[in-house]
């Protein structure tokens, strides 16, 4: 199956769909199947003793996965996810961005199941894994 849409495509589409946290994430690799998003950690994404929140780690899973979904199947905004399962693993380094691996392991006409390796940047140790289940509009 061939990319509906590619790094530059996705970008646009997180600008133009969701503008209040585009720029918390950049989109890094796109490729059949998976993407590679950074979280572009702030200030806003700490918690007390200076690490990065669970629910900022939640949402790159949640943000990688969406757009290797849409990067298969083109700019349908109604995906949502319908199961997500989160183990947080390691304490991320302080002040480093996180990376998320996300690969799709189905994709099908109403549901794709994906899974998510985040990593510290630069570190090789995940820090969280996460398994995502996806729910795709209808075709009208």
């Amino acid at each position: 199956m061939a990319l509906a849409m590619d790094k530059l495509a996705l970008a646009d589409f997180m600008a133009a769909e969701f503008p209040q946290v585009a720029a918390d994430f950049s989109i890094l690799d796109v490729a059949d199947m998976a993407v590679r998003v950074r979280l572009n950690v702030d200030e806003r994404h700490l918690r007390p003793g200076g690490t990065i929140s669970g629910p900022s780690m939640f949402a790159l899973a949640d943000v990688s996965i969406y757009l290797a979904v849409l990067a298969m199947i083109g700019p349908k905004a109604l995906s949502v996810t319908t199961n997500i399962s989160m183990d947080f693993m390691r304490k991320p380094a302080a002040g480093a961005d996180l990376v998320c691996d996300a690969r799709l392991l189905k994709l099908g006409r109403s549901l794709a199941v994906g899974d998510c390796l985040i990593f510290t940047d630069g570190q090789d140790a995940p820090v969280a894994r996460a398994s995502m289940t996806y729910a795709i509009p209808p075709e009208r």
